[in-house]
């Protein structure tokens, strides 16, 4: 596969590209900005190695792509899915933090190329969704929902899209939840808690790759699912994969549930 990476020189970027090395596929182009210390270099210096490609602004080089894997920001990744339409090249987004607005051009594009979107691409945070299905379905609203989140220092937005994702699961398939309202901190008299809200509490510190936790809380009762990530390749190797999956596909706004077949 001839892939290319967008964001390639963040932890992520860098994280995917040695995967993508090391399952024997070859890099075609490598998008990033001009702030980052690697802009108009050869990637290859990601990974001690010359490749031939010159880290660059997104531009029409998607050309050569069989798939382009992104985790940048969500403005690059706007400019990147614009010019993956004009190409017909598939795209995995990993990126968070879009608006709604965002989200909806996003499904727009997947009308026109085969398109993988998912905030968590990790094996394991994909079976956590799965199980929060489970518990929401079966345990109902007589159980409050809390999600707390753990992420490195460095991380720009909160709370993380993992976290978003899992609270919109509880929405989905929880009793009474759909337009439940989401609290991302509480302080001082805040009265008590409602039953149709859910917390999504944020903390950030250190090097800490990822951890969520869900909390179904009951009476007399408390279910805790949670998944701590301790290297960011388990994430790159999703992406990757979910690329991988991608190649031969048709146009369609396809989840890792698709790629993993859960």
């Amino acid at each position: 596969m001839k892939a290319g990476v967008c964001g390639i020189c963040g932890r992520m970027g860098r994280a995917v590209l040695d995967v993508l090395l090391q399952r024997g596929h070859s890099l075609a182009c490598a998008f990033d900005s001009s702030s980052s210390a690697y802009y108009g270099k050869d990637a290859g210096a990601l990974v001690s190695d010359k490749l031939g490609v010159i880290v660059s602004p997104v531009n029409d080089d998607v050309e050569k792509c069989s798939c382009v894997i992104d985790f940048s920001s969500p403005d690059a990744s706007m400019e990147l899915l614009a010019a993956a339409v004009r190409h017909k090249t598939p795209v995995v987004i990993g990126t968070t933090g879009f608006s709604d607005e965002q989200k909806t051009e996003i499904e727009k594009a997947s009308k026109v190329i085969p398109l993988v979107f998912s905030p968590n691409m990790a094996v394991g945070v994909n079976l956590l969704f799965k199980l929060t299905e489970t518990a929401a379905a079966v345990l109902g609203d007589d159980f409050d929902v809390e999600i707390l989140e753990i992420h490195h220092r460095l991380k720009k937005d909160a709370p993380s899209g993992t976290a978003k994702r899992l609270a919109d699961i509880v929405k989905e398939h929880m009793n009474g939840m759909a337009g439940a309202r989401a609290v991302t901190g509480r302080n001082g008299l805040t009265g008590e808690r409602e039953s149709a809200e859910i917390g999504i509490m944020a903390l950030r510190g250190g090097d800490a790759v990822g951890e969520h936790t869900v909390y179904f809380i009951g009476e007399g009762e408390r279910i805790e699912l949670t998944i701590r990530s301790t290297k960011r390749d388990t994430d790159a190797k999703g992406a990757v994969v979910a690329a991988e999956v991608l190649n031969g596909r048709p146009a369609g706004f396809y989840s890792m549930y698709d790629v993993l077949g859960l």
